[in-house]
């Protein structure tokens, strides 16, 4: 089963330090940071059209720093709800909510006030406003109706949770019976070591909560999510600080991961 919270895990100082991480993010993208971002990132590591990206506002792709490419991953149909659980400044939301369409409804979530006000621009600036709405939550609690979402998606973000089941509980509330999850996250090739586990400076760094392979599957599958696959791997942490923090043999990297919700 997957990995739960180390005994003695500050999960306050790590919800902390995500936040302040992703402020400083919201506010200085291009800072000095431990992972990449931004739309040529997004293009040559994770195969966005970047063509595509400089058709939505700086102010989105800017802050991106996700580590795949969820959007790539299946279909996003005209008039579908589609729910992104920790948006950022929301580059990801556009991309689905031009694809929903003015029938459709994209509703992103996120913790970060400064991430959430950069959405809400970027949807204004992009004339998505009538079909995106940001809205103040955690993952952990989503603040959508049960069963109202035709896809979930998610970027970089599972890894970042010390309760994934609790996550991955509210992903298959808020689907609709047979509503997809396409998400990328961060996993890793053999458990990591107690002390790592238990560093909320390695979690923050996207890698101290990540999931060795199977445990993603067993996950999904024990929350009523089937059909799981990962379609895509991405070498999301080469060249960064974040790929000292632990050993090279973990192979910290991004995937591309979906599933259904049963009927």
């Amino acid at each position: 089963m997957a990995i739960a919270s180390p005994e003695n895990f500050d999960k306050e100082y790590l919800r902390q330090q995500v936040m302040d991480t992703y402020e400083h993010v919201a506010k200085d993208p291009d800072a000095d940071y431990h992972f990449h971002r931004g739309p040529i990132y997004a293009s040559e590591y994770l195969g966005y059209s970047l063509e595509e990206l400089e058709t939505l506002p700086r102010i989105s792709t800017a802050r991106f720093a996700g580590v795949g490419n969820p959007i790539a991953i299946g279909p996003i149909n005209p008039g579908e709800t589609v729910l992104d659980h920790a948006c950022g400044a929301g580059m990801d939301i556009l991309l689905a909510a031009r694809r929903v369409g003015d029938s459709g409804h994209a509703i992103g979530v996120d913790m970060t006030q400064d991430m959430r006000d950069c959405a809400r621009q970027g949807a204004e600036e992009a004339g998505l406003s009538n079909i995106v709405e940001i809205r103040k939550g955690m993952y952990e609690e989503l603040p959508v109706e049960d069963e109202s979402v035709d896809v979930v998606i998610s970027n970089g973000v599972v890894n970042l949770a010390p309760d994934k089941l609790q996550v991955f509980k509210e992903i298959t509330r808020v689907l609709k019976p047979g509503g997809r999850l396409y998400m990328a996250d961060v996993i890793v090739q053999r458990e990591l070591t107690a002390e790592a586990r238990n560093n909320p400076d390695i979690w923050a760094a996207c890698i101290g909560g990540a999931l060795v392979e199977p445990e993603l599957y067993e996950l999904a599958e024990s929350v009523g999510l089937e059909n799981g696959v990962i379609s895509k791997r991405f070498n999301c942490f080469l060249n960064t600080s974040a790929e000292q923090k632990v050993s090279k043999e973990l192979f910290a990297h991004g995937v591309n991961f979906s599933a259904s919700k049963r009927k």
